[in-house]
């Protein structure tokens, strides 16, 4: 076990995890790529990909204010990964769109998780790796 992780309970350990691996693939991404993302515009792109949902949708998804949500949706704009239309018949809502360069950037960043999942499953061996995913896919009761 790795003593970073030795004294830490489940909760605070599944946390620690987390924030590792996005840090491992965002860094992995902003290596190899000119168009910089952070962990909050990947998960953005994650609500939307493959599919046109309003801003407020996204807010709501993502847990961020919508004064945030507005920022980052403009910087993905700027960088070309989305497009943002109004809604028909409603002036406040609008509603994004990725682009051809967004859904290519994404399924770019899906390969590296990828990448990165089968390091993972060598390193503690496949059959604990499809344990670990059953057992966190798997209903806890909460």
């Amino acid at each position: 076990m790795s003593s970073q992780f030795q004294y830490l309970d489940l909760i605070d350990t599944l946390s620690e995890r987390h924030i590792q691996l996005r840090e491992t693939i965002e860094n992995k991404w902003n290596k190899q790529s000119n168009i910089y993302l952070s962990n909050t515009e990947w998960f953005i792109l994650a609500k939307i990909y493959q599919k046109e949902t309003t801003i407020a949708y996204v807010t709501k998804q993502v847990g961020i204010s919508r004064q945030a949500t507005h920022k980052f949706i403009k910087n993905l704009e700027v960088k070309g990964l989305v497009e943002v239309f109004n809604v028909p018949h409603n002036k406040k809502d609008k509603y994004l769109k990725m682009t051809q360069l967004g859904e290519e950037c994404y399924e770019k960043n899906i390969e590296l998780k990828a990448k990165l999942e089968k390091k993972i499953a060598k390193s503690i061996g496949q059959e604990n790796f499809t344990m670990l995913r059953e057992l966190l896919k798997s209903d806890w009761g909460l």
